[in-house]
């Protein structure tokens, strides 16, 4: 049978340019970070807080995390359907926008030019480039399933299905506005509806950008890197369909108790809890796929990136809906808590899965051995310390910001001021920024290992290339 001849040189690119935005992303959170506990390092007016701090999500979730799912998508979507990707041209395109659309971003967004929507800040001029090149890159993929030479579809092209028509749909829906300058747009719906619609479009981000690629590529390279197959298939298939039924009509428990109608929220926190289920039918079907094989959590880094990563994906859709309850949303919600619980979902569980991926990919794009394990495993070891200090620590602070603003005195007084609640908070924001930069140390240590294993001098390996069938 003829081996099919996979496009590698784009997906390189997207590799490349996903850990460039990845390292901006968290040297820009580093010091957003500082300038928490040092206002000094605010310097007006690009230089600030209110204008880095978007470009710190948006270079995480959109540079990082969707640069590498561009990057696998390509990838999987190739071997799974063993075939080429059905348009090279298109693939050249994309990610020459895709840098485009995250440099126009940063630039608009220090120049203070936002819509102030949660992960949506970008005004419409580049919400037409996103949409051009999601368009693009929907076309590519799914062409290349049409004239997939495999029969059967694999799990991971469920997920990378949804999330590229979900995506689509969120994103648009919640885009429409009315432009009224170059840089500025007014949102086509008012009030509750515009806050309905926006949190039903962010919270599904989440599913559609930062769950659903995630998952195909935990389903796609745990099985490669470990030598057996993932547990159940019936189980993969059931929690995927129970997840996406679900995960759109959760949106609104973050609106609870605001003017939105009380059965939307209801509605809401009953699909929040639910979500429990299909969320861990892939957390279960992680760990049965490792019975024999615990011992590789020992010995082959990627099986701890991944079980790890898992892990935290295990824990965040237990720790979301226990927040869409009303009354701890009541207790915890505006508090350092909130922030405690995203890091922990896009670097504990994104961010493990997505550092998994690209050393999975690296030596098989290049045909090269990895330079060095021992530096994965410290790389491993920085970003686990530095995530888990910056979401303890804040956590606790959340409690502690929780209970403090509720305290009363007998003639029904608050017992704090808010200002005594910040000065308790400093303690707490220096943990995060230590953190922080255990976790930046970490991605440092991973880009010099990346670079090193480009970089080796020895002639690519003829059996990696073999397996690959690269062009």
């Amino acid at each position: 049978m003829e081996k099919p001849a996979y496009n590698t040189d784009i997906v390189r690119g997207f590799v490349i340019w996903s850990i460039i935005w990845g390292l901006v992303a968290v040297l820009v959170g580093v010091i957003v970070s500082v300038q928490m506990t040092n206002p000094e390092m605010n310097f007006p007016p690009y230089l600030t807080f209110g204008r880095l701090r978007p470009i710190h999500t948006n270079a995480g979730i959109y540079g990082w995390g969707v640069g590498t799912i561009f990057a696998m998508f390509l990838y999987m979507a190739q071997r799974l359907c063993k075939t080429s990707i059905w348009s090279p041209g298109l693939a050249k395109f994309q990610l020459w926008l895709f840098n485009a659309t995250i440099i126009a971003s940063a630039v608009t967004l220090l120049m203070g030019f936002t819509t102030s929507k949660e992960y949506h800040e970008m005004e419409w001029p580049i919400d037409l480039m996103i949409i051009v090149l999601w368009v693009v890159f929907a076309i590519n993929i799914i062409m290349t399933i049409i004239k997939r030479k495999e029969e059967q579809m694999y799990i991971s092209l469920w997920y990378m299905m949804a999330a590229i028509i979900g995506v689509a749909i969120l994103f648009v829906v919640n885009s429409a506005a009315f432009p009224v300058s170059l840089f500025k747009s007014y949102s086509a719906y008012a009030g509750t509806n515009d806050a309905n619609v926006h949190w039903w479009f962010a919270h599904n981000a989440v599913a559609m950008a930062l769950t659903a690629p995630p998952l195909a590529m935990f389903y796609y390279v745990l099985p490669k890197s470990t030598g057996v197959p993932i547990y159940s298939h019936r189980l993969s298939i059931i929690s995927f369909w129970s997840l996406i039924f679900m995960y759109l009509w959760t949106g609104a428990h973050h609106l609870l108790w605001t003017p939105v109608p009380d059965w939307i929220q209801t509605l809401a926190m009953a699909f929040s809890v639910m979500l429990i289920a299909p969320s861990w039918g892939s957390v279960i079907n992680g760990y049965l796929s490792m019975n024999g094989q615990w011992h590789q959590m020992r010995e082959n880094f990627l099986v701890k990136f991944l079980i790890m990563g898992i892990t935290f994906y295990g824990l965040q859709t237990l720790q979301g809906p226990m927040q869409s309850i009303r009354t701890f949303s009541a207790f915890i919600h505006y508090t350092d808590w909130v922030p405690a619980h995203i890091h922990m979902g896009t670097m504990g569980w994104v961010s493990m899965i997505a550092f998994a991926s690209i050393y999975y990919l690296v030596p098989r794009l290049y045909g090269k051995e990895l330079f060095s394990i021992p530096l994965a495993n410290l790389h491993f070891w920085l970003v686990l310390i530095g995530q888990l200090i910056w979401s303890i620590s804040l956590w606790v602070a959340g409690v502690l910001q929780a209970g403090m603003w509720n305290a009363m005195n007998p003639d029904g007084s608050l017992t704090y001021t808010f200002m005594e609640t910040m000065v308790e908070m400093y303690p707490y924001w220096w943990a995060r920024t230590i953190g922080g930069l255990i976790f930046f140390i970490g991605v440092l240590v991973f880009i010099y290992n990346i670079y090193m294993t480009v970089k080796k001098s020895d002639a690519p390996s003829p059996a990696i290339v073999e397996a690959e069938g690269r062009v």
